[in-house]
C-alpha cells in the first residue's frame, strides 16, 4: 500500500465534506478554513505519530484536547460541531489508518452520513427558535396555545427560560413542526405586452 493512499483520501474527503457539504448549506466562510486546517493538522500529527512509539492512545488524546480548545474559544452551533468532529476524525483516520480498506469505508461513510442527516429536505418541517413574547406566560397550556398561533405550527416542546412579570415577558425555547405552505401561484404574463397580469 503507498504510504500516500490514506492522506490524499483523507484531503479527497475533507474537501468533499467543507466544499461539497457544509459550505453550500451554510456558507460560513470562517468554518471552512477551521475544519480544513485542523483536518490538515491532526493530519499531520497523526501520521507522525502513527511512525513513533507513542501509538494511538496519544493520537486519541490529541483528539480530546483539540476538541476543548476549539469547543471554548467560540460557541457553535450543533451541525458545527459535527461538522468540526467528523473533520478531525477524517484526519485521525488518514493519518493513523492501518490497512486501506477500513479506513477508506470509513472515511467515505462519514461524508455520506453527514450529507444524509445534514440534507435540507430531511425533517424539514421541524424546527427550533428561541423566542421573546410580549406577555408573562405562566399556564403551559395558554403558552403553547399562543405559541401555536403565532407560529401558525403544531409545538412539539416548550421550555420556559425566563418569565418576566415586571417587564410582562416571557423567553422561551419552542420546537415545532411548520405547517406545510401552498405554493403562490405566478400571475400569468399577457403575451401582447411582455407583462404581468395581476
Amino acid at each position: 500500500m503507498s504510504p500516500f493512499l490514506l492522506p490524499a483520501a483523507d484531503l479527497v474527503a475533507i474537501s468533499l465534506l467543507t466544499f461539497g457539504v457544509y459550505f453550500p448549506r451554510h456558507r460560513r466562510r470562517d468554518l471552512v478554513v477551521a475544519y480544513l486546517a485542523v483536518n490538515v493538522g491532526v493530519l499531520a500529527v497523526a501520521t507522525v505519530l502513527a511512525g513513533s512509539t507513542v501509538g494511538a492512545g496519544l493520537g486519541l488524546g490529541l483528539f480530546g484536547v483539540l476538541s476543548i480548545i476549539r469547543l471554548r474559544s467560540t460557541e457553535l452551533d450543533q451541525h458545527e460541531v459535527a461538522y468540526y468532529f467528523s473533520a478531525l476524525a477524517l484526519g485521525l483516520l488518514g493519518g493513523l489508518g492501518t490497512g486501506p480498506a477500513l479506513p477508506l469505508a470509513l472515511m467515505a461513510l462519514v461524508v455520506a452520513v453527514l450529507y444524509v442527516a445534514g440534507h435540507p429536505r430531511l425533517l424539514r418541517r421541524y424546527r427550533q427558535h428561541g423566542m421573546l413574547l410580549d406577555r408573562a406566560f405562566t399556564d403551559e397550556t395558554a403558552l403553547t396555545a399562543h405559541l401555536e398561533g403565532v407560529l401558525g405550527a403544531r409545538v412539539h416542546q416548550v421550555t420556559v427560560q425566563r418569565v418576566d412579570l415586571v417587564n410582562d415577558t416571557t423567553l422561551v425555547d419552542v420546537r415545532y413542526q411548520a405547517a406545510d405552505r401552498p405554493t403562490p401561484a405566478v400571475p400569468a404574463a399577457d403575451p401582447r405586452f411582455g407583462a404581468v397580469v395581476r
